[in-house]
């Protein structure tokens, strides 16, 4: 493995930056982070991916950008941003940046002055503005519907409509725009000159709308990559010409020595490798792993199905269990379905077992971090914290939540901001203990201080696998596959790794244990990770 292949072994920590660390006032900040970046080298990661930090109204929580050259006053300074990547630089940690190429926010200069010029004008092209349907263009464009809820067209004051694949405050930008193009790629070189060592790319498969604009009638469900069968494909998704535009931005990335990632929600995994081919995206998210239920036998094909792919277009595969768009794992697999699970949950929902749902997490991270490739980790997600599930409505802040008028939760419960000190007011997450959103009771129980010394803490034990992660070159190795029905058993190398499920298994003779999820006799027990070495 040479150096600009780093990413292929990676272990990546997600920072959301409002929710990280406070310097001052209830929302986190680039000086927060960089005060903690000590911290997150301390886990034993490679890498930090913020989510945005651009200049916002903040209307989707910095997924609306206004100007992507700067950084938004809520979270500091372009020179705190250029402090924050000198010092992790100084770590050896690398700073990935979050680019938002699908949509810009309706505050973007380039809108505003599409909303101040006529129908048709070179403005107008930048975006997707049509005229309407009916009589008097009083129905949308289409009967696409947005991600968020709702219809995926706004109408304005001269008639015509713009799409939104997402918020009403984020209009689709229009990638067969040559402008558009020449925009993005002046957008990368712009961090990439102020040191970044990649990108995460948000909602990469849906810059390339068909351009007849068709009506699709049928749901598309974005978080589980799953719809309707023998259906057409989508007009406004993973379309084949998306990737031309990454195939564009490649060259000005290895020039650079520098990476990038997709989030990229398609239908199966065979279209989720064409992202990762040797002139594209160096990394894709594996969410087929992420939304798989608690099962040897989904866990198992799933694995099996992604090294497949990715190998034949000689990709490493981008493991994830969990992100700023998801419920937490420690409550997402304490529910008694163990896929994707809802968008948020309610207090009045069904409630996730706790203690079944960390135990099943601590084995389903010991296990992802076994498997060969990069994987990726969300903040927090190394302390074990659960999902808030009784946020008051009063404080919600994600516009699924709006959108549908709360039938959805929203993502708010897994945005919770972090807790750093367990004597402190808001468990130390800001000087005052201001937080932008209510932290749920029994919050500082997981603080970073709590954790920090006790060698059984979720902190310790994800600290443990990464080192040992390192130590035996796991990312790295060759994978084996011997499991049986019921229980996964792979050799990574030097490590025999096995997760039990709903049975029990005896430790191998001629194998001692390495680390285990839970504790561990002459039997593992169920919903239990072990790695093993045979003392050679």
């Amino acid at each position: 493995m040479t150096t600009n292949q780093w990413w292929r072994s990676a272990v990546i920590y997600q920072v959301y930056p409002r929710s990280f660390k406070s310097s001052g006032g209830p929302v986190g900040d680039l000086r927060g982070i960089t005060e903690k970046l000590d911290y997150i080298a301390s886990v034993g990661v490679d890498a930090v991916w913020l989510s945005p930090f651009f200049r916002s109204p903040q209307n989707d929580h910095g997924y609306d950008v206004s100007d992507y050259r700067d950084v938004d006053p809520l979270f500091g300074t372009l020179a705190d941003a250029e402090a924050m990547i000198a010092r992790a630089n100084e770590l050896g940690l690398k700073i990935i940046v979050d680019l938002v190429p699908n949509h810009t926010s309706n505050e973007h200069p380039w809108f505003q002055e599409a909303l101040h010029a006529a129908p048709g004008s070179p403005a107008r092209e930048r975006y997707w503005f049509r005229d309407g349907r009916g009589e008097s263009g009083e129905l949308p464009p289409t009967d696409w519907e947005s991600v968020f809820g709702g219809p995926a067209w706004t109408r304005v004051d001269d008639g015509q409509w713009y799409l939104h694949l997402f918020d009403t405050s984020q209009p689709d930008l229009n990638w067969e725009n040559p402008e558009v193009r020449e925009e993005f790629e002046s957008i990368l070189r712009f961090w990439l000159d102020r040191g970044v060592a990649g990108f995460r790319v948000d909602v990469a498969h849906g810059l390339m709308k068909d351009p007849a604009l068709p009506d699709w009638r049928h749901q598309w469900a974005m978080v589980t990559g799953q719809e309707e069968n023998d259906i057409p494909p989508a007009p406004m998704w993973d379309r084949d010409a998306v990737h031309e535009i990454y195939r564009s931005w490649r060259p000005i990335l290895d020039e650079y020595g520098a990476m990038m990632c997709a989030e990229a929600w398609v239908i199966d995994d065979a279209r989720r490798s064409l992202y990762v081919r040797g002139d594209e995206f160096h990394q894709c998210f594996n969410f087929s792993f992420l939304a798989s239920p608690w099962t040897a036998e989904d866990l198992r094909s799933t694995i099996r199905r992604s090294y497949e792919v990715n190998r034949k277009v000689g990709a490493p595969t981008t493991w994830v269990l969990s992100n700023h768009d998801v419920v937490r794992i420690a409550s997402r697999l304490g529910l008694e379905q163990t896929g994707k699970g809802p968008n948020g949950i309610y207090a009045h929902d069904p409630q996730p077992d706790l203690e079944l749902g960390v135990k099943r997490a601590r084995a389903a991270h010991l296990l992802m971090l076994a498997l060969p490739g990069s994987a990726y980790l969300y903040n927090g997600e190394e302390l074990g914290l659960p999902e808030h599930t009784a946020l008051p409505d009063s404080a919600r802040q994600d516009p699924t939540f709006f959108r549908t008028t709360g039938l959805e939760a929203g993502r708010d419960g897994c945005r919770i901001p972090l807790p750093w000190a367990s004597t402190e007011p808001g468990a130390g997450f800001s000087p005052d203990g201001q937080t932008w959103l209510p932290q749920p009771e029994g919050w500082a129980e997981y603080a970073v201080d709590r954790q920090d010394d006790d060698p059984e803490s979720y902190l310790n034990f994800m600290r443990a696998a990464l080192a040992n992660r390192s130590r035996f070159a796991m990312a790295e190795a060759t994978i084996h596959d011997e499991s049986s029905e019921g229980v996964l058993d792979y050799r990574v190398g030097d490590v025999r790794v096995i997760t039990c499920f709903d049975d029990e298994a005896p430790v191998p003779q001629g194998w001692r244990v390495l680390l285990s999820s839970s504790p561990v006799t002459d039997t593992i027990g169920p919903d239990t990770t072990v790695w093993l070495t045979s003392g050679r």
